[in-house]
């Protein structure tokens, strides 16, 4: 098979409130972009007032964990402290179409948290989207062909709007009733900006250590693990090896793992799959594990050890993610 998937590039966590959702990654130990908040006019001559989806970044050198939450414009009272308006330009003509492209996208991410708060989103990183769009049109596997979207960097200079080429998998143009959805949630496939863009990414130096995303946990009813790990075969360009309960997808540095729904227990001893299919849990490489845990313990998480012997916060107490820490390997302790 043709390995053009070679890491994961982010995970979305997608919760109710933003506040609760900044508050509860800021115990974690980790450091977070501004929430981005779009601003748009909805009428012409009216002020631009928040709108549509809100997120934030925890940023890693080359991956981040995303946060997600629908913005209720009728509650700007909710907005966060640090809250950063993005203003959405439309010319008059084309406002109508944009307004419900935005709202198609807030009934999306209300469908996700209709199913649980937690993880919905999943996009693998690829060094050539064009590429792995052909290879898998090949596969027979539907998605939208590359577009490209923006995507702000934080810097030490300030926010820059990156490009970033992208494709919705399982879908069958962008915009369309059902673009990017899976059964599990929305996955993607992106090219990350330039490696000089990246390095100069703000905030990388998190509290609990953390380095990567490692790892994204998916967990199916054990009757569909055949035909999903088949699937993922197709997605990732390669096939999964037994690892205990779980089938296992490695890339370079990370991995995606399947386990079917009776076996999560032993995998992630006290979780809980809050539907199926569904992603429960994401991993993060640390620097130092037991400095992790020590900002863990003081900050009032309870810790549990995995199959594997890493430590993870129960999803319970994060908002419906199950979040593992790993020590790297590729790194020194300090």
């Amino acid at each position: 098979m043709t390995r053009d998937i070679d890491h994961l590039h982010h995970v979305g966590h997608v919760v109710r409130d933003m506040k609760e959702g900044l508050e509860l990654y800021r115990r974690l130990g980790f450091r977070l972009s501004p929430p981005a908040y779009p601003m748009l006019a909805r009428r012409e001559g009216e002020p631009p007032r928040p709108f549509g989806a809100a997120n934030t970044h925890a940023n890693f050198p080359r991956s981040f964990v995303e946060l997600v939450s629908c913005i209720d414009d009728d509650r700007p009272d909710q907005l966060p402290a640090d809250a950063k308006g993005i203003p959405l330009q439309a010319p008059p003509e084309h406002l109508a179409r944009i307004t419900e492209s935005i709202r198609s996208t807030v009934a999306r991410i209300a469908a996700c948290l209709a199913r649980f708060q937690g993880l919905h989103i999943l996009v693998l990183t690829t060094p050539d989207a064009d590429a792995a769009a052909r290879r898998l049109s090949a596969e027979g596997v539907g998605h939208g062909g590359v577009i490209t979207i923006r995507r702000p960097v934080d810097t030490a200079s300030g926010t820059r709007m990156e490009p970033v080429r992208l494709l919705e998998l399982d879908s069958p143009a962008p915009g369309e009733p059902g673009a990017g959805q899976v059964p599990e949630g929305r996955l993607a496939v992106a090219e990350n900006p330039a490696a000089a863009v990246l390095e100069a990414q703000a905030d990388l130096d998190h509290p609990n250590g953390a380095v990567d995303l490692v790892e994204s946990v998916l967990c199916v009813a054990r009757a569909d693990l055949p035909e999903v790990e088949r699937r993922y075969e197709k997605y990732l360009g390669r096939q999964a090896r037994a690892d205990g309960p779980a089938r296992v997808f490695d890339l370079d540095g990370s991995r995606v793992v399947l386990v079917a729904d009776d076996d999560l227990g032993a995998l992630l001893p006290g979780e809980r799959a809050p539907a199926l299919p569904a992603f429960v849990a994401y991993g993060v490489a640390v620097r130092d594990l037991g400095v992790a845990r020590r900002l863990l313990e003081e900050n009032g998480f309870p810790l549990k050890r995995s199959a594997s012997g890493d430590l993870f916060v129960p999803a319970a107490a994060a908002l419906g993610a199950a979040i593992v820490f790993r020590e790297s390997p590729r790194l020194p302790a300090r």
